[in-house]
């Protein structure tokens, strides 16, 4: 079975990088090469919609510059090993089961911003890009934001849609919604927006449906069950597209696919990143996760205490529409194994999971499955 691409691996971004900036960054890809992730996120390339006559730009995965000025005025005469202690207290916290709620302050907010918030934002940039993909024409006019935290999720929307007007936020931490405040404080765009203070579900209830709904890194903080009643609260506050974010590890793959399931049988369809409503293929050990690489600013390494001058993000997510998409293509689950003789890439397919082979002796095809990444989308 040869399958022919829907978008190449590159990724032709808003923001073109100088040519200092390319050779930088080509640099470090052939210093430290990623057998399983795009190494040059800002690089230009073309991508294209087979058959729809449009070419869309993703969006980059590093923080806006705007949002980067604001953090930066934030970091002013804060002590970068008080904030690496901070951020590494915080995240035992998380790794052992805990919530936000170990983000008592500003300064422990803003140190959760300085380590999170750019692998959060590239991780929730990368699945708005396949919904971008797969919906070139979706243009939301409003978005609700639940456990919002700092706002990452609705820096990354407003970047993906410049269509997006009204801006509702929702977070039961206090420390959080104020760093949130402040850091969209001198946004044309987002510094009007509403940020309700709450339990989610409770917060929830009392918000207005919006076009398109977002919840990310923030259902493995509450029980199973409160899972299961969070999601079909957030359904019903969906007008359009809900898309739901989760770490990467078995067990944000085993939340997602419990609330893909749940909301299917309430009649959700899926947009991305599978290309069927039926059940995942995938058998355990087994899970589905994609990859995005970041850049690490210097604060971001030392906070993070970090040599590598890059970060690949782990993530699972969906996205989920009340109308059914058409056309959905298959999807590149793990980075392809490229020989001389072959390609064979595994791909979740509408008929189910395909692991494919595409000979060297078909050159064209040989070409093209080259440039497929782990995440591609390829019809």
């Amino acid at each position: 079975m040869i399958f022919l691409p829907f978008s190449p691996c590159g990724r032709r971004w808003r923001e073109a990088p100088d040519e200092g900036y390319l050779s930088t960054k080509t640099q470090l890809a052939e210093r430290y090469p990623s057998p399983d992730t795009n190494a040059l996120p800002r690089v230009r390339a073309t991508l294209s919609h087979k058959g729809r006559g449009k070419e869309h730009e993703m969006t980059s995965p590093d923080l806006p510059a705007e949002l980067k000025a604001a953090l930066d005025g934030k970091l002013r005469g804060f002590s970068r090993s008080d904030a690496a202690g901070r951020a590494a207290s915080i995240s035992k916290t998380y790794r052992g089961g805990g919530n936000s709620g170990a983000i008592r302050s500003e300064a422990d907010a803003l140190a959760y911003a300085l380590a999170r918030m750019p692998a959060t934002y590239a991780a929730v940039i990368a699945s708005l890009n396949a919904l971008v993909e797969i919906r070139p024409d979706f243009a939301p006019n409003s978005l609700l934001d639940i456990g919002a935290g700092p706002g990452t999720a609705t820096w990354a929307a407003t970047e993906a849609f410049p269509s997006l007007r009204d801006f509702t936020l929702l977070d039961a931490n206090d420390a959080l919604r104020a760093l949130a405040l402040d850091l969209v404080s001198d946004s044309f765009r987002l510094r009007d927006l509403s940020y309700e203070r709450g339990e989610a579900r409770a917060a929830l209830a009392k918000a207005d449906a919006a076009d398109l709904v977002m919840a990310s890194y923030m259902i493995g903080e509450i029980s199973d069950t409160e899972q299961r009643a969070l999601a079909e609260l957030m359904w019903a506050k969906t007008h359009d597209t809900l898309l739901v974010v989760e770490p990467g590890t078995p067990a944000g793959y085993a939340r997602i696919i419990a609330l893909r399931e749940h909301l299917i049988a309430l009649g959700a369809h899926v947009a991305a990143p599978c290309p069927h409503d039926g059940r995942c293929p995938l058998q355990t050990p087994d899970w589905c996760h994609f990859t995005q690489r970041l850049q690490r600013s210097r604060a971001h390494k030392q906070v993070k205490g970090a040599e590598l001058p890059f970060e690949d993000e782990k993530f699972a997510y969906v996205a989920l529409t009340r109308e059914l998409v058409e056309t959905r293509p298959s999807r590149v689950l793990a980075q392809p194994a490229v020989t001389k003789v072959e390609i064979a890439a595994k791909l979740c397919t509408p008929e189910g999971l395909v692991l494919t082979k595409v000979p060297r002796r078909a050159k064209a095809d040989y070409a093209a499955a080259r440039r497929w990444r782990w995440g591609d989308a390829v019809n």
